[in-house]
């Protein structure tokens, strides 16, 4: 149980930074590092309760992050050479 509290913690600490982040790539980093932890968190949930189901959950939560990072950092590079 203390490993959920260690995560929740260290989820915080991204926000945080994504919050302050100077750039935008600052702030794409910190949510890429809360999907990762939200990952481990829905791992840890499934291995705690013995929920095997729980692990389709986070592959599929991993294949939405990695698309979305990937989307999102395609917008921000057109949006900065100033296509529209």
């Amino acid at each position: 149980m203390y490993v959920i509290w260690i995560l929740l913690a260290f989820m915080l600490l991204y926000i945080i930074r994504t919050v302050q982040g100077p750039t935008v790539w600052d702030r794409l980093l910190g949510m890429s590092l809360i999907s990762v932890k939200v990952i481990i968190l829905i791992i840890a949930i499934a291995s705690i309760f013995d929920r095997a189901y729980m692990l389709d959950y986070a592959i599929i939560y991993a294949l939405f992050g990695f698309i979305s990072v990937i989307f999102i950092t395609f917008f921000i590079k057109d949006r900065m050479r100033g296509n529209k």
